[in-house]
């Protein structure tokens, strides 16, 4: 449901986001606050977080099992997600716990991923509307160029592990630029440059405290399901099981929706 309303200039927007998400928070439901221009419906590009956004789980943690180290992982990537310690250094610790583990891992973990409901139907749709896709991942590269080629993305960026000379293992480390908050949002503006696209013209989805400033230099910034903490300073929040829901933000209709996916 759309509805429209004057909001007076001396109104502070950032106030009124607190309180719509009070309220939300209340009546456990989902209300957008978005400037209704040309662009709520011309934008071009979206750029998504991987684990617990286009995928159900948090990859880490899946590869941590076979390592048998799962609880410490776990615990080091609730406390990053919510933003109690730094990104790189939880990153750091985490993957040291993988040494040695053989990169058939890779393998094994694409065949328990678990796509999250909606996410090939939004991908398909924004697709068919002419927007290039992409996925930020604090994971790892084979799996976000899995993703990427599963769902039809046009870009893919997430951390590169190091390998052992023969290739059979992890050493435990990562090399590269890691992609933590910022880099995340600055690949948003390199796309968004490469692609000739305005901010307005962007979207972006995540769920955890490192996709904050992405989400805040997108036109559209999207909280999916997410931490506590992320859903308090999210511009705005979904909180329903199906990526599908993207599109209504986009102002489509159900009978839109079904339009764009029928091709």
């Amino acid at each position: 449901m759309d509805i429209f309303l004057d909001i007076p200039t001396e109104v502070e927007i950032a106030d009124l986001r607190k309180q719509i998400f009070d309220l939300t928070s209340t009546y456990k439901t989902d209300i957008a606050l978005q400037v209704d221009d040309v662009y709520r419906k011309n934008k071009r590009l979206i750029v998504f977080d991987m684990d617990s956004t286009l995928i159900q789980q948090e990859v880490i943690d899946e590869i941590a099992r076979h390592a048998g180290v799962v609880k410490e992982v776990s615990a080091i990537t609730a406390s990053a997600m919510n933003g109690e310690i730094n990104f790189q250094e939880s990153l750091a610790k985490r993957v040291a716990l993988l040494k040695g583990l053989s990169t058939d891992i890779f393998d094994e973990i694409k065949k328990v991923i678990t796509f999250t409901p909606g996410a090939h139907n939004l991908c398909r749709a924004l697709k068919n509307l002419g927007y290039k896709l992409a996925v930020c991942s604090g994971g790892f590269v084979p799996l976000a160029n899995y993703i990427k080629n599963e769902l039809g993305l046009d870009f893919a960026y997430a951390n590169n592990l190091a390998i052992s000379e023969d290739g059979k293992q992890l050493e435990g480390k990562t090399y590269g630029p890691i992609v933590d908050g910022s880099r995340k949002a600055e690949l948003l503006g390199a796309i968004s440059q490469l692609e000739h696209l305005i901010p307005e013209q962007t979207i972006a989805v995540g769920d955890g405290a490192n996709d904050l400033l992405m989400m805040s230099k997108a036109g559209l910034g999207v909280a999916f399901n997410a931490k506590p903490r992320v859903q308090e300073q999210a511009p705005t929040r979904i909180n329903q099981p199906s990526l599908e829901n993207v599109l209504y933000l986009l102002g489509y209709s159900d009978e839109e929706i079904s339009t764009i996916l029928r091709y």
